[in-house]
């Protein structure tokens, strides 16, 4: 969390007492210069003063060197300052919120086709392909001469454009087209702080000072989304196929604000939603958050500030829910404005195989596109049987050479990049390298492009072989890798990794949202860095498979400008709930998605409302609609004061005189918490308007999956008649269950659905009901 001073009447004192104890402890503890972001009542700015800037280098920071002012989704600016420079900014009348920077991480071709996109067909054929549609992309920057990034055969960049291509280290306007139509980086959050330290000015070793992508994650996020589809690709082999994005003829602007090794800060993250917006982007993509595990109000969270002041204006935010999964409670990026995108898998798989010695045959999987083992056996190592934890992760200078020269070396999973300890073992001498996964990575796995032939298995596995290793005199393996497999079942499968709900800030709000794919997923690479980013790495590829909710959120994002060409009208809520209500819970066997971290069945706190799937989504039938008004209620219904709302809101917020329920805002999903106290019958109701989006004539006929015995979920009126006249019909929905014999399952939770059907249409919302300890 931020260290914030607030000029805010918020409505629990305690908080306003935490928050000023926090800040001036900082104070106190360190009196080093750091950058912070000052949120100011533009209407404030006396009439002497022509411009924002003039204002605040004036009267706030004189002779202070600003960094970013912000004028479009927030007011206010971001410098670096001594701790008795921001006590003194904070009195000033003006001033409604201060926080300091706060640096956040990266959420690290077949998958389209499995999404339920069809060539000519459907929604690409409907939309055209995304033509026109503007996708800002917030990242590492973009690799511009990749071919996923050609402008062949597009039309003229369209005319509300108002963006730019920024000149840089080995970037100038040149390097953007019709395709890629703007370019721009933010580093002055990231330079002033002393960690990460000034970027050389022409062209550093390790980043461009410029849109240039050093890392990969942003051409690779960049091309999923809308990279072209013109040619065959793969990697090293792996995954051929035609290339091609989400929306592939729609048109891309790159916002670089994260830094290769150094993370991304929320002073230049704001600053890109201040200009996309201005720019004039349709649909912002941003695979970036948490950091520090640690969900922040929205009034502190630059993310969630800056993406409602986007979503205000009509643009839609797709945001990665975090890698952090299987544990639940770790979704970030919860704000209801914004759309939270976990990951799943595709029906592609990269297997390999580890024969040990005594006959036994164990599946993993693999990217290895060296040279192979051809069958040799080698002796198995474990070096976590020293007992002490460096070894047995394959830390950097942990290995013994004479310990694992020439041997196949068993690593566990964490703490270091896993392609960082195959690294590791061949410095060592070792000629291969089994990975296991933990406890808390179950059996998930994802595939990486090793630098030896290494393979990645379940913590079954991996317990297997270790018991292997301590009971054989011998203990000897082999590794062999089995390329691309289609048609693989069950998927989707919730990945592992992929951040779960219930949403630790306000339980009211399911989140994620829905899941997409996220697990070995092929998309453009830059030609700074190799397969595995590692700068040791000398190999080059077009192409590269990565895994992580980073890799779906682009896929939302790209599904989001399909839908936003198709149906220009529909605002960010709409388009979410087309892809919420019309996603499946069900894989290619026709059952419950199934968790890879316990091969059970997943639950809404791990997919939201569903897996994203564009064959339907295009034609939802009704759609759950959401005004600013709304949003500014549903902040008023969670305790925030007129002063709070406006750090969010730009503008001065009233609220009701009666409280709203935030359970009314008006989304795709029912979360219904009981009381724990509650010593009886227990109930919730809420309030929900659709908006019709078929025929005119339409009539809808309600039907429920009870979440468990002994809840009952009550539907008036249970059928909706629509025509011409009448677009949007309410509905109340009650949630009643004795709590005395409720049993909640292993999630603290238990799930139903709620379900609109006209015959054609089936727009489905799921239920949670959950039991709370009351503030």
């Amino acid at each position: 969390m931020g260290k914030p001073v607030l000029k805010l009447t918020l409505p629990q004192l305690a908080f306003s007492v935490l928050f000023l104890f926090i800040f001036f402890s900082s104070v106190c503890s360190d009196e080093a210069s750091k950058t912070f972001i000052f949120r100011v009542d533009s209407q404030s700015k006396p009439s002497v003063f022509p411009t924002h800037y003039h204002w605040y280098t004036s009267e706030f920071t004189q002779q202070t060197h600003i960094l970013h002012v912000y004028n479009t989704v927030f007011h206010g600016f971001s410098a670096f300052l001594t701790p008795q420079q921001v006590a003194s900014i904070s009195n000033h009348p003006s001033v409604l919120a201060v926080f300091e920077d706060r640096r956040r991480q990266l959420h690290t071709t077949r998958s389209p086709q499995f999404l339920g996109l069809r060539n000519q067909r459907g929604l690409w054929s409907e939309s055209d392909y995304g033509s026109d549609v503007i996708i800002g992309v917030f990242d590492t920057g973009v690799w511009p001469e990749h071919r996923s990034f050609s402008d062949l055969n597009l039309g003229p960049i369209p005319r509300r454009w108002k963006g730019a291509c920024e000149t840089g280290a080995r970037f100038s306007p040149k390097n953007c087209n019709r395709k890629l139509i703007g370019a721009r980086f933010f580093s002055k959050g990231h330079e002033a702080g002393a960690a990460s330290g000034p970027l050389n000015p022409i062209n550093d070793t390790v980043e461009f000072r410029s849109p240039r992508d050093a890392d990969g994650h942003g051409t690779h996020t960049a091309s999923t989304a809308a990279g072209r589809y013109a040619f065959q690709a793969n990697m090293s082999g792996y995954a051929s196929g035609i290339a091609k994005g989400v929306a592939p003829k729609a048109r891309l602007a790159v916002y670089k604000v994260c830094w290769k090794n150094s993370g991304c800060f929320d002073s230049d993250i704001l600053a890109a939603f201040d200009i996309a917006v201005s720019d004039g982007v349709d649909v912002i993509s941003i695979s970036i958050g948490g950091g520090d595990g640690i969900a922040s109000p929205y009034y502190l969270d630059p993310i969630a500030i800056g993406s409602y002041g986007a979503v205000s204006r009509g643009v839609f935010v797709s945001s990665s829910a975090g890698n952090d999964g299987p544990s639940g409670m770790t979704v970030t990026n919860l704000a209801p404005w914004l759309t939270t995108v976990g990951a799943g898998t595709i029906d592609r798989d990269f297997p390999a195989q580890v024969f040990l010695g005594d006959g036994r045959k164990l599946s993993g999987v693999s990217l290895y596109a060296g040279a192979a083992l051809s069958g040799k056996m080698y002796q198995l190592v474990y070096p976590g049987k020293s007992g002490i934890l460096g070894d047995s992760l394959c830390m950097e200078n942990s290995l013994d050479p004479n310990l694992v020269k020439g041997k196949i070396v068993v690593c566990d999973r964490g703490s270091s990049p896993r392609v960082a300890k195959g690294l590791v073992v061949k410095k060592a001498g070792g000629v291969g390298m089994i990975l296991a996964n933990g406890i808390s990575n179950g059996e998930g796995l994802v595939g990486d492009a090793h630098l030896l032939p290494a393979c990645a298995v379940g913590a079954n596995e991996g317990d297997a072989i270790k018991k292997y290793i301590s009971t054989s005199a011998n203990p000897t393996a082999t590794l062999d890798f089995k390329g691309t497999i289609l048609g693989i079942k069950p998927a989707p499968v919730i990945a592992s990794f992929s951040a779960r709900g219930p949403n630790g800030l306000n339980p009211q709000l399911l989140k994620p949202d829905l899941i997409a794919p996220g697990v070995n997923i092929i998309a453009a690479w830059t030609d700074a860095v190799g397969p595995t980013g590692l700068d040791s790495d000398t190999r080059r590829t077009e192409f590269n498979i990565l895994s992580g909710t980073s890799m779906a959120c682009p896929h939302v994002s790209g599904a989001a400008a399909l839908l936003k060409s198709a149906h220009p009208d529909w605002s960010p809520a709409a388009i979410r709930s087309a892809m919420m209500t019309t996603a499946t819970v069900f894989d290619n066997r026709n059952r419950i998605m199934t968790d890879e971290a316990t091969g059970n069945s997943s639950t809404p706190y791990d997919f939201g409302a569903g897996h994203l799937n564009l064959g339907r989504a295009l034609d939802p039938g009704l759609v759950y609609d959401i005004t600013n008004n709304d949003y500014v209620n549903f902040l008023c219904g969670i305790g925030y004061g007129p002063k709070v709302i406006q750090v969010i809101t730009r503008t001065p917020a009233s609220c009701p005189v009666r409280k709203p329920s935030p359970e009314n805002l008006n989304y795709p999903s029912f979360v219904a918490m009981f009381p724990v106290s509650s010593k009886g019958v227990a109930s919730k109701t809420f309030i929900r308007t659709v908006t019709n989006v078929g025929s005119a004539n339409a009539v809808y006929r309600v039907s429920v999956e009870a979440p468990a015995s002994g809840v009952t979920v009550t539907v008036k009126p249970s059928r909706l008649v629509f025509s011409e006249a009448v677009k949007k019909r309410s509905y109340v929905v009650t949630v009643a269950g004795d709590t005395r014999n409720l049993k909640m399952g292993q999630s603290g939770a238990v799930f139903g659905s709620l379900t609109w059907t006209d015959g054609k249409h089936v727009v489905r919302s799921p239920i949670v009901v959950t039991q709370i300890d009351p503030l």
